[in-house]
């Protein structure tokens, strides 16, 4: 995958694309990043990105003609790239679209600053808009850096287990069972004894059983939205009951 971050910080992304995961897909050549600095693209001495906003208003709005220019110049190199724009307005990024996003070959994620983009860019240039929540920060960077991880993670090679994206939280519309790892006793906790049987089908029946629980416990709104197979009724019975059992 190709993948080109137009930012008014192109400095925040060095270490980002040379550290961990990100920096083994690099590596490995599943992912060819590009940082274009906007500023790069402005026109004058002063290299003028944004100002003041028509209409009167507190804070100052990007200018169209650096970020027209910036998304240019990364199109040289990519162009049949999807360009999306990191906006606390946009679309909700989660699993699902990360999903869909690790199909592409090459995408532009721009970063907005300020106020806000002018609408005129958004309108001729911006593909679609991603928000990583309900929540504004400062600039888009750290919410492109979100997406292109999560992303990344997905293209086959990344990881060096194939299988690790397809258990992750969210994968399958649950959380993830509970992980242990040595030793077997913490703190007068033990780790759970199917974990240590050997015996695959239990334990992925543990696994399976116990994050239908934790996502009832900890995100009731993803089983809400899930429509439950017959086992996984069953599961939830049987918990429901020992609940009760230890409530009398």
């Amino acid at each position: 995958m190709q993948v080109g971050v137009l930012t008014l910080f192109p400095e925040l992304f060095d270490p980002f694309w040379k550290h961990g995961i990100i920096r083994r897909a690099v590596q490995g050549q599943r992912l060819s990043p590009l940082t274009i600095d906007i500023r790069g693209h402005a026109a004058g001495r002063h290299r003028v990105t944004d100002d003041r906003p028509y209409g009167g208003g507190c804070g100052m709005v990007m200018k169209p003609e650096p970020l027209a220019a910036a998304l240019a110049a990364a199109k040289t190199q990519l162009p049949s790239a999807t360009t999306l724009l990191l906006s606390p307005q946009g679309t909700r990024f989660d699993q699902r679209l990360a999903e869909s996003l690790a199909g592409a070959s090459q995408l532009i994620l721009v970063c907005g600053r300020y106020e806000g983009v002018d609408e005129r860019f958004i309108e001729r240039h911006v593909d679609a808009e991603v928000s990583i929540g309900d929540f504004v920060l400062t600039g888009g960077e750290l919410g492109a850096m979100v997406v292109i991880d999560a992303v990344v993670r997905l293209i086959p090679g990344v990881l060096g287990n194939a299988d690790s994206a397809g258990s992750d939280t969210f994968s399958d519309g649950l959380v993830e069972h509970a992980h242990y790892t040595r030793p077997a006793e913490f703190d007068g906790d033990s780790v759970p004894e199917v974990l240590l049987s050997g015996h695959h089908r239990q334990i992925d029946r543990w696994r399976r059983e116990t994050a239908l629980i934790r996502t009832v416990l900890k995100r009731p709104d993803l089983v809400s939205r899930r429509s439950l197979s017959g086992q996984e009724r069953t599961w939830l019975e049987k918990w429901q009951r020992e609940i009760g059992r230890l409530l009398e």
